[in-house]
């Protein structure tokens, strides 16, 4: 039997040298992967207690979804600057090369309600942080951080410290 960590496909020097891409479509392509990468998302927090599932645009929407779905939980999408048409809440953040703005619909997270934050990759940390001030903004407390792949070599944990961050698969690489 295939382990989470075959499925997923590596390319040397992208985007750049010395870059070795952790790349999901592999894992999304293949129904025994797909599967897989849920079900051990899912275990990892099984012991966890989660109000509201908040999944990041676009590739959290594909592990966010089937986590919320099979816990009986809301799912609120944080989407990038412009996407959403209802009064939102903001928060910019500094990417590799320039800057990014996450949104939130201002009604989509209740004062005490726990967030279960869930996206496709931590690496630096940035976006992660960026979800957890949205949260905190609304008045949510974050109960915990899932994500499929963890690249150690960022040091995002370190950055996130204060929270619980399970992932299903780390690579000690960038």
């Amino acid at each position: 039997m295939k382990e989470l960590q075959d499925y997923v496909r590596t390319i040397p020097d992208f985007p750049e040298p010395g870059i070795m891409f952790r790349d999901i479509t592999s894992v999304l392509q293949d129904p025994d992967g797909f599967k897989l990468a849920i079900d051990k998302m899912q275990d990892l927090i099984k012991d966890l207690d989660f109000d509201v599932v908040l999944g990041a645009e676009s590739r959290g929407f594909i592990f966010s979804a089937p986590i919320a779905y099979n816990r009986g939980k809301a799912l609120v999408p944080v989407r990038k600057k412009g996407k959403l048409p209802c009064e939102t809440v903001e928060v910019s953040y500094d990417l590799e090369y320039g800057q990014a703005t996450l949104e939130l619909h201002k009604d989509s997270i209740k004062p005490g309600q726990k967030v279960l934050l869930v996206d496709d990759l931590m690496a630096t940390g940035g976006t992660i942080e960026a979800m957890i001030k949205l949260v905190e903004m609304l008045g949510g407390e974050v109960a915990g951080i899932l994500v499929l792949m963890e690249l150690k070599g960022l040091k995002g944990r370190e950055r996130l410290s204060k929270y619980r961050l399970d992932a299903a698969l780390s690579y000690e690489g960038k």
